[in-house]
């Protein structure tokens, strides 16, 4: 009893205290264990290692594969069951790698339905498809003789630490994973471009590499960063114009499917930011999405539309993280890619160093072997009974011959002779064995000098590689430079605007009141007041502006071009006054008064002329004004345009009746200079790229496709134009086209002439035949087609030049042309007299010519059946 009392005692003066010494704190327990466990996950699961590019699920299948590799193809689910020998995750973790290893056509040879990256499709079950390692793995991957070893996590087999990689895989491949507190996103490179970028580190020199995406698809690179943490990437849908009326995307950006790239265009039709009719998937080999565009839908504001609104258009952040040395460590791609060339030569030192050895090996035995034979050593093997006496009797006999052999002779030797088969010694070949060993010595010698001349043999295994392997790894994503969309300027109009003016309410909700415009949900609308206010406010359903409004609109930022003209009193009885402005740039929701902020001032006339328009206004004054001319005009182009803040001129001191518009006429035409930007495909007006001339509003472009196709124009700087574009320069309806094209029906040249008729379509004016090309085209006059023929019978025949002008008439523009020649063309070139002259030239050669001289020019360009040739001025 007394007992039980000093233990409860005990008890209770722990509990005191707050201790029990059979009690662990949980945060102990949570900082010792959660950091193992995220240890874990960053070094074991989702992190690759630098050494080799893999993760450790991805090493043990490739391990797996190894151990079971026959040449055949082995079931997925029996891959799977072996690697479960080295992973101790699941069945699941396992296949769910391998499909995305196999995905990346690289390392394994797959059979049977493996998914579609392209439609995000599932591949079939383990049970059903069938893989093996590549040829590509097989040479670059494994060599157990550099391995190293250790114990897997059982302790019954063993798997490598990481695998000899002779490759940048971790480049080539890409990598995605998300361990505790930690990323990982490494993008895909390209194959050639990784062994080119390696053997320019080999000889020194600079390597920059940059992403290539298995779907292809567009990319600017501009703010890549080394694929660096804080980096991006902007990523686009190849979209084509396959009609007036239709859009078709051929490849899609990284990371998306088709599934989910629909699903987004779909999302944004029904915000009613893009207008579309029908969407197709044709996707299999190869991505086809067919987009259906209503009838009188923009194509290239709908392309421009697609990249800001749906997933056409994704950014991509890398976070290149790799496990260095047991730790995480973040590294550039172009420093990884130096990392890897380093590891690359090291091994293939490391195998030239076990060559060596194994052939120096083979040589020493050889030698032995062929003393031990022709000195008739083994005769007297019997007059010894133990292996000491043996081995002493042996060792003594070797002593004249130590200087002819590359090491000292150990027992292992000795017992390797003496294991020699009688009838092998009986039938020994002297000669043969001399030439073995000269063949030895040959390889030896060889093994030398590539460990002497590491660089090179380093730089001829990387040749070798993409000769072997580079065939079909051709860049797939084109990289550019994008130019910035703003959603407003792409967005269609998906609200009406109405207004109720007395109130002073504006909105999209009014549905009662006087409807003034359409619009999207991101336009801003300008607002003028009669008190002399203007405003600029967002679309909403139901904005207040102020009362008394005058003139609502949409609202475009930066337009210079519409030129606001305004009449208004300064206060109750103060001057008329008049003023033109521009409004380029503004205050969301700030009043800004137009007046000189007098009391009671009021807008007494009020005009918007969208393209500088001029106006003459009628100026009535009241009958007791006291002016001499109660009436009197005044033309607004006399005012100056100047900036809204202005408070303009005096129009009249006496009190005014009515103003009203007298007369209307254009402004003055604007001409602007125009470039081409090779970068985005782009026009800009800007000065980058080339110099395609001076238009007026009215004039068109024409440019001209390498497979024949010609297009039709304006100079907006929304239009997408091609990716093989040959010809772009303004369009002259009169203009003589003189062109050199591949007839893929026929498989000649023909040369044709003929005018390019006006039209919206993409139109060909060459053979339908895909095959079909266009060489060399000019609309210049006096081309010169220079021939060169293939042998006939041993002999070439002699080259052939011919004037375009004399050799074809000018035909329509669906003529066939004439054939150059019957013989086989071996080279063939059109020479341009004028391929010198830049369109500066041009322009600055015609503004100094007289109107007479420009008639005696054009007068002087009569071609063929009286058809004029291209003016150059």
């Amino acid at each position: 009893m007394s007992d039980n009392n000093n233990q409860n005692g005990e008890n209770q003066e722990n509990h005191s205290h707050g201790e029990r010494k059979d009690i662990r704190m949980v945060n102990g327990m949570f900082e010792n264990w959660f950091l193992d466990y995220a240890s874990y996950v960053i070094l074991e699961r989702a992190v690759p290692y630098i050494e080799d590019g893999l993760k450790p699920v991805q090493r043990r299948i490739l391990h797996s594969m190894w151990e079971m590799e026959d040449g055949r193809y082995n079931k997925v689910a029996n891959v799977i069951g072996n690697t479960m020998k080295y992973h101790p995750h699941g069945d699941a973790s396992i296949g769910d790698a391998m499909v995305q290893l196999g995905q990346k056509d690289l390392l394994i040879d797959c059979q049977g339905n493996w998914g579609n990256i392209f439609t995000g499709d599932s591949a079939a079950a383990s049970r059903y498809i069938e893989a093996r390692l590549s040829k590509f793995a097989l040479d670059v991957v494994f060599n157990p003789k550099t391995t190293i070893w250790q114990a897997s996590y059982d302790g019954r087999n063993r798997e490598p630490v990481t695998l000899p990689m002779k490759f940048p895989l971790l480049l080539a491949q890409g990598v995605e994973g998300i361990a505790v507190g930690l990323a990982c996103k490494i993008l895909p490179h390209n194959f050639n471009e990784l062994i080119d970028g390696s053997i320019a580190i080999l000889r020194g020199r600079k390597a920059e590499i940059y992403p290539d995406f298995p779907t292809g698809g567009l990319a600017d690179m501009s703010n890549y960063n080394d694929g660096l943490r804080g980096g991006k990437i902007r990523v686009r849908a190849r979209v084509k114009v396959k009609d007036a009326k239709s859009l078709v995307i051929t490849e899609i950006p990284f990371g998306t499917t088709t599934g989910s790239l629909i699903d987004s265009i779909i999302a944004a039709n029904e915000k009613g930011k893009i207008k579309i009719r029908k969407i197709e998937d044709n996707t299999a080999e190869f991505v086809e999405v067919l987009i259906h565009l209503q009838p009188g839908t923009d194509t290239d504001k709908t392309i421009d539309a697609l990249y800001a609104f749906t997933d056409c258009e994704v950014s991509i952040s890398p976070n290149a993280c790799v496990i260095e040395n047991e730790h995480p460590r973040f590294v550039g791609v172009n420093e990884m890619l130096k990392i890897s060339t380093k590891r690359t030569m090291d091994l293939l030192k490391l195998e030239l160093e076990i060559e060596l050895r194994e052939l120096q090996e083979q040589w020493h035995f050889s030698s032995l072997e062929k003393i031990f034979i022709k000195e008739e050593m083994y005769i007297d093997f019997k007059e010894y009974k133990d292996r000491e006496s043996l081995y002493k009797y042996l060792y003594d006999r070797f002593k004249p011959f130590k200087k002819k052999l590359l090491r000292e002779i150990t027992d292992e030797d000795l017992h390797r002779l003496t294991q020699i088969p009688m009838i092998r010694i009986t039938r020994f070949d002297t000669i043969k064995a001399d030439e073995k060993m000269k063949d030895l010595e040959n390889k030896i010698e060889a093994v030398k000098n590539n460990l002497a001349h590491l660089v090179d043999y380093c730089v001829e295994y990387f040749k070798e590689l993409k000769k072997k392997y580079g065939a079909g790894r051709e860049r797939k994503t084109e990289i550019r430079q994008f130019e910035v969309i703003e959603a407003r300027q792409v967005i269609i109009n998906n609200e009406k605007l109405y207004a109720n003016r007395e109130e002073g309410f504006i909105g999209t909700g009014l549905k009662k009141d006087e409807f003034i415009c359409d619009c999207s949900s991101l336009d801003e609308i300008i607002v003028f007041r009669r008190d002399g206010v203007m405003m600029v406010t967002k679309v909403a359903e139901k904005t207040y502006v102020g009362k008394d409004i005058i003139h609502i609109a949409v609202f475009r930022k930066g337009d210079d071009r519409t030129i606001y003209n305004m009449v208004y009193r300064d206060g109750l009885r103060g001057n008329s006054m008049i003023k033109r402005f521009a409004v380029t740039g503004v205050t969301r929701d700030k009043e800004y008064n137009l007046t000189r902020g007098a009391k009671d001032s009021k807008v007494l006339y009020f005009s918007v002329c969208p393209n500088g328009e001029n106006e003459v206004i009628d100026i009535s004054l009241t009958e007791k004004s006291g002016a001499r001319k109660l009436e009197f005009d005044m033309d607004f182009s006399t005012i100056a345009v100047k900036g809204r803040d202005s408070q303009g001129n005096i129009l009249t001191r006496y009190p005014v009746r009515k103003i009203t518009l007298a007369e209307r006429t254009e402004g003055e035409i604007k001409r602007q200079k125009v470039w081409f930007d090779e970068n985005t495909h782009r026009l800009n007006y800007e000065g980058r790229g080339t110099y395609i001339g001076v238009f007026t509003p009215d004039e068109k472009i024409i440019s001209v496709t390498h497979n024949g196709h010609y297009r039709l124009t304006g100079i907006e700087t929304t239009v997408h134009f091609d990716d093989d574009i040959i010809l772009m320069e303004k369009y002259n309806s009169e203009a003589t086209t003189t062109c050199l094209y591949f007839d893929g029906d026929s498989g000649q040249y023909f040369v044709k002439r003929f005018v390019f008729e006006p039209t919206d379509k993409i139109t060909k004016f060459i053979t339908e035949n895909p095959d079909s090309y266009v060489e060399a085209i000019s609309n210049h006059h006096s081309q010169k087609v220079h021939i060169k023929f293939a042998k006939v019978k041993g002999e070439e025949p002699k080259p052939e030049s011919l004037d375009a002008d004399t050799f074809v008439e000018v035909r329509n523009m669906k003529a066939k042309g004439n054939k150059v020649s019957n013989l086989k063309v071996k080279e063939i070139e059109m020479e341009d007299p004028f391929a010198e002259v830049s369109q500066e030239e041009i322009e600055m050669e015609s503004e100094a010519m007289s109107p007479v001289e420009k008639l005696k020019a054009k007068a002087g360009k009569k071609g063929k059946g009286g058809k004029p040739q291209m003016e150059l001025f």
